[in-house]
């Protein structure tokens, strides 16, 4: 399995950035896939994930109304649009397949991650 990131970098406070992360080595339809933020000296958190087989999703709070997540099977690729950035969102972004929908804000049974792609909001 692997997910691989790409979209991150530095953005001014209420600007936009869409991260992606495209998977292989498993079938993609078949589990869920999401975003989860570290910030140096927090804990990981679950920012936000979406259910493949039924489109169910979760959001962190501080990121509903200006996140949002998807899916494109045919390219086996989940992109989360990220507008109204604010200082706080600033972090590393890791692709974290098996991501919970229900109680999603604290990653576990997650498995699989990416690398890890930086997001600097900064003015």
């Amino acid at each position: 399995v692997q997910l691989v990131e790409s979209g991150g970098g530095s953005v001014q406070p209420g600007g936009s950035l869409r991260l992606s992360c495209t998977a292989s080595g498993y079938v993609f339809g078949d589990t869920s896939i999401g975003y989860v933020r570290q910030v140096p000296g927090k804990e990981r958190e679950g920012v936000a994930c979406i259910s493949v087989p039924d489109g169910s999703t979760f959001y962190l709070d501080s990121v509903k109304g200006r996140f949002t997540i998807s899916t494109d099977s045919a390219k086996n690729t989940m992109y989360l649009q990220m507008n109204n950035v604010k200082s706080e969102d600033t972090g590393v972004y890791y692709c974290a397949r098996d991501c919970p929908i229900i109680g999603g804000e604290t990653p576990y049974g997650i498995q699989y991650w990416g690398k890890g792609t930086p997001v600097t909001v900064t003015s």
